[in-house]
């Protein structure tokens, strides 16, 4: 059948965002990776940039493990031993030992008595918030939540739904008090790390202002938060956002392996009732495949990692190699938005001159990521540049290079 009449409607929205300037265009492609060599990381070449080599300052594999041999090895010898894919889902055709494996560990590195594993972060929030929301829920939910969080609350549709001011939790508290006696269950959700700012929630003063109102709902207010940017990134052992903020734990703990882990796919860990709970009605972990067997392996050998000496070493450097930078950036002249975390916003407030910056970092070989609106509110739009414990200082010191020889540099001041 023709689709020729709806074809001229999405060109003309692709058009129209051409226009706006918040298209995102062709995504890069890379046909090599250049393993660190001398005082430098790892360099990427691009298809259709001939040789020239790029330092990649775009990337959530905040510790550089997806290129780490014992975790490529680990997946190689899963894969020879496995099969390279799981064949149906998990009830249907039964499961892998890496996979519970992967799900204990989980559980332990958390502190929590139960994990559960899913094909991604996305879905686990989908998924997570879509068992959990009833006709008698209310959600709770920051203003600056990702995507993922926004979409399965829009999906859910709590009896009530409402949205607090970034950090703001006395304002929370003014929500919560809305909600009480109209609904028997809240959920407060906020993600750990605000990923395109890079701040992070004070968990403490959140569990302290949800535990002011948590008597006034029959099924309690629980507190769910999506950690997928902390995980592996933050925190003195990698344990995230809840460690940093020395805050208990959480409900609802949801994160990712496809950051800092440096694999693929998603992860919710909690009590034992609440995951068997999810087993049972979480559609997109009944009807979905798992991630690989080869990707379970590849996880477990990136958490012993992490969990290790080695893993307290690439977090100290990564953490010297994000001050290296936004200091570097505020030497410079430029307008940031400070914190410990590896997510460094060049706060630029400019579609266009955001644009034109992205394309003199990439001619110079350096590849980051610009965010327009809608990704961003109208007036923060940002270079969003990631940070790697694969950055060495000569790294972080050519990329300032760069960014110091901008023509338009003096315009960005803040």
């Amino acid at each position: 059948m023709p689709m020729d009449r709806a074809q001229e409607v999405l060109a003309a929205e692709l058009a129209r965002l051409g226009a706006l300037g918040t298209r995102k265009g062709e995504e890069t492609e890379f046909r090599a990776v250049l393993p660190a060599a001398g005082d430098r990381g790892p360099r990427f070449l691009v298809r259709g940039a001939g040789d020239r080599e790029f330092l990649r300052m775009n990337s959530n594999s905040y510790l550089g493990l997806s290129l780490a041999p014992e975790v490529i090895r680990a997946e190689e010898e899963a894969s020879r031993d496995y099969g390279v894919g799981p064949g149906a889902v998990r009830f249907i055709s039964g499961t892998y030992s890496p996979h519970v494996e992967l799900e204990r560990r989980l559980a332990r590195f958390h502190g929590r008595e139960a994990g559960m594993i899913f094909s991604s972060a996305y879905a686990t929030t989908l998924a997570v918030l879509g068992s959990l929301i009833t006709a008698e829920t209310a959600v709770v939910s920051d203003e600056l939540n990702h995507n993922c969080i926004i979409n399965a609350v829009r999906m859910a549709r709590p009896r009530e739904k409402h949205v607090y001011r970034h950090l703001d939790f006395a304002a929370l508290g003014e929500k919560l008090e809305l909600a009480a006696g109209a609904c028997r269950r809240a959920i407060v959700v906020t993600d750990g790390i605000f990923s395109m700012r890079g701040d992070h929630a004070d968990l403490a003063a959140l569990h302290a202002t949800v535990a002011r109102y948590d008597p006034l709902f029959p099924e309690n207010v629980l507190v769910m938060v999506d950690d997928s940017h902390g995980v592996g990134a933050f925190g003195a052992t990698g344990r995230g956002t809840e460690e940093h903020a020395a805050a208990p734990p959480s409900d609802v703990l949801v994160a990712t392996l496809g950051k800092a882990i440096g694999v693929n796919g998603g992860y919710v860990v909690g009590s034992r009732t609440l995951v068997d709970y999810l087993r049972e009605t979480a559609a997109l972990y009944i009807y979905s495949n798992p991630i690989t067997v080869g990707e379970a392996a590849a996880a477990l050998a990136a958490l012993e990692i992490l969990d290790s000496a080695r893993g307290r070493e690439l977090l100290a450097h990564l953490s010297a190699m994000t001050r290296r930078f936004e200091s570097g950036l505020v030497a410079l002249g430029y307008e940031t938005i400070p914190g410990a975390h590896p997510v460094v916003p060049l706060m630029v407030r400019d579609t266009a001159r955001t644009s034109a910056l992205v394309r003199h970092l990439r001619a110079h070989g350096v590849l980051a990521t610009g965010l327009n609106y809608p990704v961003v509110p109208r007036g923060d739009e940002e270079i969003r540049f990631q940070i790697s414990a694969d950055h060495t200082p000569a790294d972080i010191d050519f990329a300032l290079g760069v960014l110091a020889s901008f023509p338009e540099r003096g315009a960005d001041r803040g």
